[in-house]
């Protein structure tokens, strides 16, 4: 049966692999961030998945336990004891002691939240959902077993009625009895040590002095360790203690049938029961499995069936735990423990690993460079994901689900076995190639050393091609110049080298794949203090033949540099561009600004013609009312009316503001110039000139076109024209013609009550109020608010802009118009006034 036919995995993890990779030091990580008794036992022995479903629902789960922490909505996670020897002394039909109880109830309210948690986030946190989900009938028991303690611990009079009945009974016997005592004190007083009430062999007793006890009736239960106190139950409170012992003992045997009945009650629910605390305990291990994932920035990479490693920017995780358990605490500002922290993520170096089925990789260097480290960082990555964890690397890896991890790290040498270093590796190794099969990842550190090197290198040699041949996903770390030399010239191995930097003399740590590395040994011991007179009688020992492939080593290295300083150089030059590109979108972003601000200068220019021109409005307006113009008078207000005219018209001074006071300050960008394939009637057009948008009323023989912008009709040429966006509500066209067979002969409405004696129509942004857009209730309740404000400013001519539309709008503008107190008349516009699409309004 092939790996891609069966669902179901072995265990991954070995004892070897265990004890080289340091499995048990992660969980260790794991179960210090759970806050239970149950999650840090689970944690500790976390199980691997059986099947690659299992291993995609448990990823799943971690995810959502991760992205929900980032949202700062952890899991619900309560600090719980050890209830598993209780639950076993239940299922024996046992009964549990009051704090198993209480703890058993505790654990059932947390169950309770955790389900109702979990239920508000189904959508977001559906594996965690299925996971962790209880029986809600345990709710019931989980109050039952509440309501019966008291907050102290202590066993509730609510528990039982016949308990409370017992306890008051009881207490109202022992007021009395220390009633009487009190009173026997008193009498006896003289011959007493001191006066208070206590308790010898279970007895109330007093303390009486041992040369006059003969004169006081009663029991002697103890003497003080001087002698010089005889403890005497007086005889007079014998029969009241007596049943004092009696009513104890009922109580007792109320409180025994009560935690029976309790632990028969959690019995019957048992199996939810377990289910329940199973639960709490997976969530817990989730909820921690998130705050590790946080503190050592675990990523989710993509998960593949295939048995094979992509990994981006990968580290060694325990490398990581121990770089941030090192990191000391600040107690100041949380900038400066994410500083801290950064500073420590950043301390250990990634690489980029890869490895797949039936393929080697052939990792050289220095001594001390991190080949075990990149050995053991694939390992546990395996491991992680078949335990449903994220791992340490960048986003964009992938990682395939890995039937077993093989290793062989380190020095087995056992004296008391009589195994030497290479017998033991040896023994390891035919373990290793017994078990391997596809969908092995195995880990091979210095394969075949410690023996001699042609023999060794001979023996590494068949043991790659023995396990690639089963199947396995082989890495290897290794001196041998054999196996580089085997890797260049068979397509299944492949050379991995890490950096050794040779100004610094130090390793650097990083991976690369494709090329041998040197494994620097003269460099390195050079670099510790090694004689140069023995450093150069060691190179002439060395071969033409190593000499030689050191040379090509070096060769391929140095070229690997070059490239990686040309990727750097690119990369610095990618940044420079992205830099000058902010740098002048900032420019333009500051030209535009400067222009607006002109434009803000003219505008506030025009703004004060435009007062100056209707403070002669309000002047002509003020003499038409008076009725007193003699001759010289009217032509004044003839010319004044002539020069406000004369800059409202186009081209006039005002024509730009009046434009765009009427369109309601339309600012859009110019679009494509318009032409008359795309010229029709009702098409939106902007303006350029007038700064303004405008709808097409026809096309004109000489190729100008007649346009509107709000209340102002003009001819304008065609290549003046520029496309835009209709901004005005489209939504139902259709009724156009529907309520255009509604409307008044003319298109005019309808006048309303006197027009004799009315002031002049004059148009300005004061007496201008722009409904359009608005719903009929928005806009009515707007036109009510603006003839009120009017009125008050003493204005008495109001242009309400509606538009045409559907016509729903001006009807209900109209009606209200009717209606209002305010109107003495209204009417539509004229064509020069905007039409049917604006109603004049004058005020009473």
């Amino acid at each position: 049966m092939t790996l891609a036919s069966t669902d179901q995995l072995r265990d991954p993890c070995p004892d070897k692999t265990r004890s080289d990779l340091e499995w048990n030091r992660l969980l260790g990580a794991l179960a210090s961030r759970c806050v239970s008794h149950m999650g840090r036992e689970l944690a500790r022995d976390l199980p691997f998945a059986a099947t690659r479903s299992e291993t995609r629902r448990l990823l799943a789960e971690a995810r959502e336990a991760t992205e929900l922490l980032a949202a700062a909505e952890p899991l619900p996670v309560v600090e719980l004891a050890d209830v598993s020897s209780a639950i076993g002394r239940v299922g024996a039909s046992g009964v549990l002691a009051p704090v198993e109880i209480r703890e058993i109830g505790k654990a059932l309210g947390a169950a309770r939240l955790l389900r109702r948690y979990l239920s508000v986030r189904r959508s977001r946190a559906g594996a965690l959902y299925e996971a962790c989900s209880t029986d809600p009938t345990l709710d019931a028991l989980a109050d039952e077993l509440a309501s019966a303690f008291d907050p102290d611990g202590l066993l509730s009079d609510r528990a039982s009625p016949r308990l409370k009945e017992l306890r008051s009974e009881y207490q109202t016997a022992r007021t009395r009895m220390l009633a009487r005592l009190d009173d026997l004190m008193s009498k006896y007083e003289a011959i007493l040590q001191d006066r208070y009430v206590t308790e010898r062999e279970g007895r109330y007793v007093v303390p009486v002095r041992s040369d006059a006890h003969e004169r006081f009736p009663g029991i002697v239960h103890s003497t003080s360790a001087s002698g010089a106190t005889l403890f005497v139950e007086p005889r007079a409170v014998i029969p009241m203690g007596n049943r004092l012992k009696v009513l104890e003992a009922e109580v007792q045997r109320e409180e025994i049938a009560i935690y029976t009945r309790l632990s028969a009650r959690i019995g019957e629910s048992l199996a939810s029961v377990i289910g329940a605390i199973d639960a709490l305990a997976r969530a817990d291990v989730r909820a921690a499995t998130a705050r590790l994932a946080q503190d050592l920035r675990l990523a989710f990479p993509e998960l593949t069936d295939d048995a094979r490693l992509a990994l981006s920017s990968a580290r060694h995780p325990l490398l990581l735990l121990d770089m941030i358990e090192a990191m000391p605490q600040h107690t100041g500002s949380a900038h400066a423990t994410d500083v801290a922290a950064e500073s420590a993520f950043e301390a250990v170096v990634p690489s980029d690993l890869s490895i797949a089925a039936r393929r080697a990789v052939v990792v050289s260097g220095p001594n001390a460079g991190g080949k075990t480290v990149a050995l053991k960082t694939m390992g546990l990555t395996a491991l992680m994901i078949r335990a449903g964890l994220p791992v340490a690397c960048a986003a964009g890896s992938t990682v395939g689900i890995f039937e077993v991890v093989l290793s062989d790290v380190g020095d087995d040498q056992n004296m008391t076995k009589n195994l030497s270093t290479f017998s033991a590796h040896v023994r390891n190794l035919v373990r290793i190639l017994d078990d391997t099969q596809p969908g092995a990842l195995v880990l091979l550190d210095e394969l075949a050393g410690g023996t001699d090197p042609r023999e060794g290198e001979a023996l590494a040699a068949g043991m790659l091609d023995s396990l690639t041949a089963r199947g396995g996903a082989v890495v290897v770390t290794t001196h041998y110049e054999g196996l580089k030399a085997l890797a260049l010239a068979d397509d299944r191995f492949e050379n991995a080298s890490m950096g050794f930097d040779l100004a610094e003399m130090s390793p650097t740590f990083r991976m690369a794949q494709g090329v041998p590395g040197s494994s620097s040994a003269l460099a390195v011991a050079r670099k510790f203090g090694l004689p140069g007179t023995v450093i150069e009688r060691a190179e002439r020992f060395l071969s033409r033949e190593d000499l030689q492939f050191e040379s090509v080593v070096k060769k391929l290295n140095d070229e690997r540099a070059a490239l990686e300083l040309a990727r750097a150089a690119a990369a610095q030059r990618e940044a420079e561009a992205e830099t000058l590109r902010a740098s002048l979108e900032s420019e333009l972003h500051n030209a535009r600004d400067r222009e607006q601000r002109q434009l803000s200068k003219e505008a506030e220019s025009l703004l004060g013609a435009v007062r100056r021109s209707r403070e002669e409005l309000r002047e002509v307006q003020a003499r038409l009312r008076a009725k007193k113009l003699d001759v010289a008078s009217a032509k004044e207000a003839e010319k004044a009316l002539d020069r406000v005219a004369a800059k409202v018209a186009i081209g006039g001074e005002l024509e730009p503001f009046m434009v765009r006071e009427a369109t309601g300050g339309t600012s859009a960008p110019e679009g494509p110039v318009a032409d008359a394939a795309t010229l029709k009637k009702g098409a939106r057009v902007w303006v350029p000139r007038l700064r303004a948008e405008a709808d097409v009323l026809d096309m004109l023989g000489d190729g100008s076109v007649r346009v509107q912008a709000g209340a102002m009709r003009l001819v304008l040429p065609a290549a003046e024209l520029r496309l835009a966006t209709d901004k005005r509500d489209e939504a139902e066209p259709k009724k156009k013609a529907a309520a255009g067979a509604t409307k008044p002969a003319g298109g005019a409405a309808p006048a309303s009550r006197d027009p004799s004696g009315l002031e002049v129509a004059l148009q300005t942004s004061d007496n201008t109020c722009d409904l359009r857009g608005l719903r009929a209730d928005d806009a009515i309740a707007l036109a009510v608010t603006f003839l009120d404000r009017s009125l008050n400013e003493n204005r008495h001519v109001c242009f309400l802009v509606h538009g045409h539309g559907t016509g729903a709008l001006k009807e209900a503008v109209r009606r209200e118009l009717k209606s209002s107190p305010y109107v003495r008349f209204f009417r539509a516009g004229n064509p020069g006034e905007g039409g049917d699409g604006v109603t004049i309004a004058w005020l009473s």
